[in-house]
């Protein structure tokens, strides 16, 4: 059996090297480093634990413990010492998700634990752009007022479920993700097409660090879905999101998803990383 060394929760004094290790792979971690450098690393403010493996100086890798479990730079021992805690504390988190080589161990080490997944993603192509795209941007694609998040919400929960599979209202009545919603309005990072005061499409920059932004919520309306709103509208939240926030831009989607990876290459965007997804 693998030997490995006990993993450890980190503080705000480890900051700094936290942040050198993130920036190591700006787009595989832009989700854990935009929350590293908006609140620090206290729990009471990242919304969880930041676990560390290494010494003090000598960190190898992460994994952030949240709502999500995500893994960073995590190779079999550190897996095997964040799947070690995991175990002992229970799952807390509503999925696992990460590069496919550290979740899919981490998930074999914790499922006669946990017990079974409501759902498994097993790969999700990451894919990022750093060009202005080569298509047409649509000019009716703009930032979504905070006087508009009784338009959003609905779009923003139809996303929610046909993505993941269930409603985000269900267990709190969707209070914490409307106020994540209502908060992507106020600052800036939500965006889409309103007509009639109807979406017809949207997107949010879900997570931005200097280096790269994480587009999110990408979403048509049904009935208007094969008109080319997709392209036009990505390729517009593309250039705000390089305009405003970082200069790449990326996302990552279900391999079996093969028309939203073609929207997305018409725009720009190529394939870098694999991402694996565990749902509960």
């Amino acid at each position: 059996m693998l030997r490995t060394s006990a993993s450890r929760v980190l503080d705000d004094s480890d900051r700094d090297e936290v942040l050198a290790l993130l920036d190591d792979d700006p787009v595989a971690n832009v989700f854990v480093s935009s929350r590293v450098r908006a609140v620090g690393l206290n729990p009471a403010r990242l919304g969880g634990q930041m676990w560390g493996f290494g010494p003090r100086g000598g960190l190898v890798s992460l994994c952030y413990a949240g709502a999500n479990m995500v893994p960073v730079n995590a190779g079999p021992e550190a897996v095997h010492a964040f799947a070690d805690r995991a175990r002992k504390q229970g799952r807390r988190c509503s999925s696992l998700v990460g590069p496919v080589d550290a979740v899919s161990l981490l998930w074999e080490r914790l499922e006669p634990h946990w017990g079974r997944a409501r759902a498994i993603r097993w790969a999700q192509p990451v894919m990022a752009t750093s060009q202005k795209p080569p298509v047409p941007a649509d000019p009716m694609v703009r930032r979504v007022r905070p006087d508009e998040f009784d338009i959003l919400l609905p779009a923003c929960v139809a996303m929610f479920t046909e993505e993941v599979g269930v409603s985000p209202n269900l267990g709190d009545g969707g209070a914490l993700y409307r106020t994540r919603v209502a908060e992507l309005i106020r600052i800036g990072r939500s965006y889409a097409r309103i007509e009639g005061g109807r979406v017809v499409f949207k997107a949010e920059v879900g997570a931005v660090t200097p280096q790269a932004c994480q587009i999110q919520g990408v979403w048509v309306a049904p009935d208007l879905r094969g008109r080319g709103h997709a392209v036009a509208g990505m390729a517009a939240v593309v250039e705000a999101a390089m305009s405003c926030f970082a200069p790449v831009v990326t996302l990552y989607v279900n391999d079996f998803n093969g028309s939203a990876r073609a929207v997305y290459r018409k725009v720009g965007f190529h394939e870098v990383d694999t991402f694996m997804s565990v749902l509960f």
